[in-house]
């Protein structure tokens, strides 16, 4: 490759010849056209070769005119030689000039452009004015590069679509950081921050590299020059920040240039933009016309259509519009150049200059670099990008396209993608974080003489899960401890996470797997898989203490207090029976129904009688004797209505008492527990269950929270070991608040412990990872496969129910102490019978007196002598017999001998006959065992 300078002489002395001849060759109007390039071999040669050979397929094809290229080199800072050279392309009639690329000289060429008319064509990134665009100030120029806002929005998207939350810009000019204003402006308040670091001329990048490493950023913009972009990359990889979670995007659109074949099997992704289509036919068209011209001059020029550099290809497009305005314009009237001079006093214009301007802007056309639309203000303001992604195959491949309406979007499948990391993962160690505890990860029991090592010294559900997805995915783990044993939360103080979250953020892991819940706030900082189990909050409580076996546990039915009134009860019925009987005439009987002309009558309802007809009725059996008389068949009545309602009662809750437990306390749910102050309860400290409790709104929540929060002592544990050891010591005085699968596990081999109340919210299990990983699809669709085969219940079965003393409690319902039947309960029952007793009484009185009438009429006698008489008689007690026609003097002492002498040399003669009229009264009575009694109308 040779330089620019032997073309320029060249092509100049062409110039010459033609002007001399009249402008005309070969029957065609020579029209010059004007380019200033910058002494920079390695940099503008390619882009004049672009150049000179756009024109010359343009004269190719072109029947009345000829493009001639006049071309100048100037120093990118040499403002002052530039400003000649213009003038110079001024005075050889130039119809336009292209160039330069550089922002210095660039303002200078547009300047002069704008006060002669003369179109003014550049290729390079030109930034908006501080002062804004002013329409005659942009009136001769025409931007074929795209537009800074757009592009920068274009940069911006991408972010947004990547969900990068914080980054860091490298940088090396102020130029480079103008080029961001949009990627700096989607930056909110509230969002991560984004770091900005320049580069200087130093070629040693590693200790800012390192800078940018050690503060777990891994999201990279680079700003820089192409030269300098593969060095940077190249010391990165040594400080190993190419690793599979650094994402870079690189600005230059002319980075796909760059021999990134050192790089390609970097496992960090590399993402650039590219504004030509290097598949295209055109820009192999454009090649090959170079590479053959160059080799018409004898000169070597190689290069292949995907390393062709941005500024070449806008060259091309250029020349190639700007001719086609020629081409349009000149068919209505005839372009003719103009010598013009910059220092002349008569100052005149190319009058076609504005028009050719006019018409370019208004024109749409296609080239290498895509579709051409320009704004009213010259700008490209309309453009399509190619979003290229470094792969180890191809080197970069197109994975989506970008542009100012749709936005960007992707070329690829989803299959393709998760192709594509699948295969990545082949043969790959994961290092997989993670923590003690039941029954997720814990240490493998040794056997003697036996020496575990590796992911050998550990078992549980976490394993057994991650060991199901590397084989899915064909990778290889590791286990690893997190040091300090926690999952990861956030302190708002330092500003920084500990736990499982820190190891991923520092990138000492590559996956975090246990009971690790996903919150919106670990969300911001990691991401996690699809739930590989779903769960929620619940109550760990200690069940009912046991009571001890007890032989009078038939007791419990009733309290203490209502078995002494009914035992005062039963005695006081019993006497009040026996009284009532004695007075009762009607319970006198004759002892020989037999014989009619009997003169005595017995009364059977001694003591024990009344004892054995009340206890008969209180176990529901009857009594095969019954009382005569309305007082003692009421008072009977109402205890068998009395006995009746308490062996009811006692028979619904015996069974109840002999198979259930005491409670000292009724806790059902949250609610009960947020409602007192007796038990105490809490949570693992920095745990999600604690975060829930924090931030809630509801009521209840923030009222336990308070509670908590202020307990003393704390009420907080490090793990939910401590917190199930806190439950079963706390004697029924404090209850932990855990997630419900690891309460699950406790309860099926701790069967003193039981939960309490459902679920107080619902959310997941996740496998955690960097941000941004590529390797989440695929695992998590490792996770859904394993979930569609029953592989996670299988898991879940294993180690909550079989594993390690699962399955050995058998659920056992909650008992409650208002099963217990109290005074309050049971009283009315006691009224009932009182008030029965007290009418049976007043009624017995009213019998008895009635019966006094009688005596006293029947014996002649005055009513106090007959009252005096019966009362007599009817208190002693020792007397069971009594003539039908008793006198006065019969009541004596030594007649009651008499009587109870006589009524007991008749008794044995007369036993049958006694049994027999018993057995027929209590054959006449229908139901007795059920309801007590039957009233008898004998």
């Amino acid at each position: 490759m040779t330089g620019g300078a032997g073309c320029g002489v060249c092509l100049a002395l062409v110039v010459v010849v033609v002007l001399a001849n009249g402008g005309v060759v070969d029957g065609k109007r020579e029209i010059p056209i004007g380019a200033i390039f910058h002494q920079v071999p390695d940099h503008s040669y390619e882009s004049e070769i672009a150049f000179r050979y756009a024109i010359e397929r343009v004269n190719m094809h072109e029947k009345h005119f000829e493009l001639v290229p006049i071309v100048r080199y100037v120093s990118p800072e040499d403002s002052f030689k530039t400003e000649r050279k213009v003038c110079e392309l001024a005075a050889e009639g130039v119809t336009a000039v292209f160039g330069p690329s550089s922002i210095l000289t660039s303002g200078i060429v547009g300047s002069i452009c704008k006060t002669l008319e003369i179109p003014h064509i550049i290729t390079h990134w030109d930034p908006e004015p501080l002062g804004g665009l002013e329409p005659e100030q942009q009136a001769m120029t025409i931007n074929l590069y795209p537009e800074a806002d757009v592009l920068s929005r274009a940069l911006a998207d991408l972010i947004v679509d990547y969900s990068w939350k914080s980054f860091t810009i490298i940088y090396d000019s102020d130029e480079g950081l103008m080029r961001l204003k949009d990627i700096l402006q989607i930056h909110g308040p509230s969002d991560a921050p984004i770091t900005v670091r320049q580069i200087d001329d130093d070629p040693d990048y590693r200790p800012l590299l390192k800078d940018i490493q050690s503060s777990g950023e891994s999201h990279i913009i680079l700003e820089i020059r192409p030269d300098r972009i593969l060095e940077l990359l190249r010391q990165a990889k040594e400080v190993k920040m190419l690793e599979e979670y650094q994402s870079y995007i690189i600005t230059s659109l002319d980075a796909h240039t760059i021999d990134f074949e050192e790089l390609r099997y970097s496992r960090s992704n590399i993402t650039a933009l590219r504004l030509m289509d290097t598949k295209s036919f055109d820009i192999k068209n454009a090649v090959h016309d170079w590479e053959q011209g160059e080799a018409r001059m004898k000169r070597q020029f190689r290069v292949s259509p995907e390393h062709v550099r941005t500024e070449s290809a806008l060259y091309n497009d250029a020349v190639k519009i700007y001719a086609t305005a020629i081409r349009e314009l000149d068919a209505t009237e005839e372009i003719t150049p103009s010598r013009l001079s910059c220092g002349s006093k008569n100052l005149r214009q190319w009058p076609f200059g504005l028009r050719i301007v006019n018409y370019m802007k208004v024109k749409t056309e296609h080239g290498i670099t895509g579709p051409i639309i320009f704004d009213d203000y010259g700008r490209r303001a309309h453009f399509h990008l190619d979003i290229i992604e470094l792969s180890k195959d191809e080197g970069f491949k197109k994975i989506a396209t970008w542009d100012p309406t749709h936005g960007v979007n992707y070329t690829r499948s989803q299959g393709e993608v998760y192709s594509q990391i699948v295969e990545s993962l082949q043969n790959k160690t994961f290092i997989v974080a993670s923590r003690i505890g039941a029954p997720f990860l814990m240490f493998k029991e040794k056997k003697d003489g036996e020496f575990l090592e590796g992911n050998n010294r550990f078992e549980g559900y976490s394993l057994e899960l991650i060991d199901g997805i590397s084989k899915i995915l064909g990778f290889q783990y590791r286990m690893e401890l997190v040091p300090d044993g926690k999952y990861g939360s956030y302190n708002k103080i330092t500003k920084k996470w500990d736990g499982l979250v820190k190891h991923l953020l520092d990138r000492k892991a590559d996956l975090a797997v246990c009971d690790l819940t996903i919150t919106y706030e670990r969300r911001t900082a990691v991401d996690f898989t699809m739930p590989f189990m779903t769960l929620g909050i619940s109550i760990l409580y200690a069940k009912p203490v046991q009571q001890p076996k007890d032989l009078f546990s038939f007791l419990s039915p009733l309290s203490l207090d209502v078995w002494i009134y009914m035992a005062t009860a039963y005695l006081g019925v019993s006497v009040l029976l026996f009284v009532l009987s004695r007075m009762a005439p009607a319970d006198w009987e004759n002892p020989h129904p037999c014989k009619q002309d009997n003169d005595e009558v017995e009364n059977i309802w001694d003591m024990f009688n009344a004892l054995w007809l009340t206890m008969g009725s209180i176990m529901g059996q009857g009594c095969d004797i019954l009382p005569k008389a309305i007082s003692t068949r009421l008072v009977a009545g109402m205890w068998w209505f009395f006995a009746l309602i308490m062996l009811s009662s006692y028979t619904a809750n015996l069974a109840a008492f002999l198979t259930m437990e005491r409670m000292d306390a009724t806790i059902e749910s949250a609610e009960d527990l947020a409602k007192q102050s007796k038990i105490k309860y809490g949570v693992v400290m920095g745990g999600s269950t604690m975060a829930f409790f924090q931030t809630s709104n509801f009521s209840t929540y923030q009222r336990m929270w308070a509670s908590m929060e202020s307990a003393r002592p704390s009420v907080f544990t490090k793990s939910n070991d401590e917190g199930r050891d806190r439950v079963i010591k706390g004697k029924r005085m404090y209850a932990f608040l855990m997630e419900s699968t690891s309460l699950e596990y406790i309860t099926e081999r701790y069967c003193d412990l039981t939960q309490i109340g459902g679920l107080l919210d619902s959310k997941g299990y996740g496998i955690a990872m960097p941000v941004n990983s590529p390797y989440r699809t695929a695992i998590s669709g490792a996770v859904l496969k394993m979930q569609e085969e029953g592989k996670l219940y299988q898991l879940k079965t294993r180690w909550w129910k079989e594993m390690r003393g699962g399955g050995q409690c058998n659920e056992v319902p909650n008992p409650s102490s208002e099963n217990e039947l109290g005074i309050g309960n049971v009283g009315g029952v006691f009224v009932v019978l009182a008030l029965g007793c007290l009418c049976a009484f007043i009624i017995g009185i009213l019998e008895f007196l009635w019966n006094v009438r009688k005596v006293a009429v029947d014996e002649k006698v005055t009513p106090w002598d007959a009252l005096k008489a019966e009362l007599k008689f009817a208190l002693n007690i020792a007397v069971t017999s009594k003539p039908v026609h008793n006198t006065l003097s019969e009541s004596t002492a030594s007649g009651k001998s008499s009587l109870r002498s006589k009524s007991e040399s008749r008794r044995g003669s007369e036993l049958a006959a006694t049994r027999a009229n018993n057995v027929r009264t209590a054959a006449s009575m229908s139901n007795i065992d059920k309801i007590g009694f039957v009233f008898d109308k004998n």
